[in-house]
């Protein structure tokens, strides 16, 4: 009898979905379109899935993909979400899916340098000009814990440093009910920034040392 191989476990569990585009206003309920397709909490389990999975780049007439953490809806209005917001890198056709698997892979890896959870999902929207990668986050109003994602992101996609990403935070998407339009434009350049906090350091330590620096008494002759 052959024995049965242990599974590694993921530190979290994960939910896919997929959504079809809506072909007319009827199908306008963006939430009734939102199909499971699967959950998976270990190694095995995700590669079982994703080995039969099609990919982006052969989706016939749009849809999105969705990943997130099980127990976060992949809508705005969650919970989860509705205090958070999303990066958004726009793609050239036929370079969705090797995007798409770079960031599942740091998703459920547990890639990004910032607090437990505080990635909520990533999604594709597969669009006829072009496709779009979002990556969603819990908090949209922490800077410091953005410009980690947005390092981050381009650490695990390998991505030139000068790219454009954009951002956009869901209550402002909930205003203006869209999810790529008046968001904000972010370049980085993450060695400039690394260069400019080295820099700043540098300016405190000889500001400091100036300061420390023992005064020259005048004497009287």
């Amino acid at each position: 009898m052959e024995e049965k191989k242990e599974k590694h476990l993921l530190q979290n569990e994960f939910s896919f979905y997929f959504v079809k585009k809506a072909t007319d206003r009827s199908q306008d309920d963006y939430e009734s379109r939102v199909k499971h397709i699967c959950t998976f909490n270990t190694v095995e389990d995700f590669w079982g899935f994703y080995s039969h999975l099609v990919r982006p780049n052969d989706i016939q007439g749009g849809g999105d993909y969705l990943l997130f953490r099980s127990g976060i809806k992949p809508l705005w209005e969650d919970k989860e979400n509705i205090n958070g917001g999303k990066w958004i890198l726009r793609l050239k056709k036929q370079l969705a899916s090797r995007f798409f698997e770079d960031m599942i892979l740091g998703l459920i890896g547990e890639q990004f340098e910032v607090e437990d959870k505080e990635i909520c999902g990533i999604a594709l929207s597969v669009r006829q000009n072009e496709d779009i990668l979002s990556i969603w986050n819990k908090t949209s109003q922490n800077n410091q814990t953005n410009n980690q994602i947005r390092q981050d992101i381009f650490k695990i996609l390998s991505i030139p440093e000068h790219t454009i990403i954009e951002y956009k935070a869901h209550r402002e998407a909930l205003r203006d009910k869209s999810s790529f339009r008046n968001t904000s434009v972010a370049p980085i350049s993450i060695k400039n920034d690394k260069f400019n906090r080295r820099q700043n350091n540098m300016k405190k330590s000889d500001t400091k040392s100036q300061r420390n620096k023992p005064k020259e008494t005048k004497q009287n002759n």
